[in-house]
């Protein structure tokens, strides 16, 4: 019978680690709302065009589109920046989403400006402030990797690619449980998440354990994830007590597993830095260097 895991890295646990609070879903999520108020543009532009003939509504239709689009992306952007910020190993978003955000809301503008009486070179100008102020309040996409001092582009590539498939399966796990509106799982499964960003946060920290914790942050995840979702499916169709019992017990054993091994790298650390430090200290005395204080003395 599956024994309830408790403890530090239980759901009801307590937990300090500060990657979990970094990396919250829910948090980095919430980063895009600031893009939320550039939506109203684009509404009221075609409000005050209803009655301006179909010319010049179908022009703010165009600038609207274009407006929507803007700030579409640039709450993807904000989005993806909290949670480049929120790693120590990371790599630069593939799409500027942000820089892309800005011109598109400076055609937009431009588009707009121009349904009005401003000709082609005030519309540009409007357009050309209208995208420096954006540049100004939501910035510009990360241009560079994060990287860890002392790993090659080769190293940083692969522990960037392991964190960001781990952190994908972790989402996808999380969506799955989400679609139930059981209160219960969804706290379950975030407590197993927060046991495994703890694994992330020590990789990121030291990609020398990378080796040792693939498997986990790969096989194991996609096969907790893959029966996240085969357990929805199931227990869509009529609660079944057994399914869930099962399932719990998974999570239970995932956790269980994922704490022990993350306490086994932290364990090796000092056992590493024990043995340096021997080492350390043989060459010195070799060399003639005393290292008695002098309270040893």
């Amino acid at each position: 019978m599956a024994k309830r895991f408790g403890g530090k890295f239980s759901p009801d646990g307590a937990t300090t680690d500060p990657r979990e609070a970094a990396v919250d879903p829910v948090r980095i999520k919430a980063a895009g709302s600031r893009g939320r108020i550039l939506y109203v543009p684009a509404v009221v532009l075609v409000f005050t065009s209803l009655n301006a003939g179909p010319a010049v509504l179908v022009t703010a239709l165009a600038g609207a589109g274009v407006l929507t689009l803007a700030a579409w992306l640039l709450q993807e952007g904000l989005r993806a920046e909290a949670a480049y910020d929120a790693r120590k190993v990371a790599r630069r978003p593939a799409l500027p989403r942000k820089m892309l955000a800005s011109a598109l809301t400076g055609l937009g503008v431009a588009i707009a400006a121009y349904t009005g009486d401003s000709g082609i070179v005030g519309s540009a100008l409007y357009g050309v402030a209208a995208l420096a102020l954006h540049v100004a309040a939501f910035g510009i996409d990360p241009l560079a990797d994060k990287k860890v001092a002392g790993l090659d582009r080769f190293q940083q590539d692969r522990v960037a690619r392991v964190v960001d498939e781990a952190e994908a399966h972790l989402t996808d796990m999380a969506a799955a449980i989400a679609s139930l509106n059981d209160r219960r799982l969804i706290e379950r499964v975030a407590g197993f998440q927060r046991v495994a960003r703890r694994m992330i946060a020590k990789i990121e920290e030291d990609p020398r354990d990378l080796t040792g914790a693939r498997r986990y942050l790969g096989v194991y995840l996609m096969g907790a994830r893959d029966a996240t979702s085969k357990f929805v499916d199931l227990y869509r169709r009529g609660p079944d007590a057994g399914a869930r019992a099962k399932y719990e017990a998974l999570l239970t054993d995932l956790e269980q597993n994922f704490a022990a091994r993350t306490e086994k790298m932290l364990v090796d650390d000092h056992a590493d830095m024990d043995i340096e430090i021997n080492v350390l200290r043989d060459r010195l005395q070799r060399e003639g260097v005393s290292l008695k204080t002098k309270g040893n003395e």
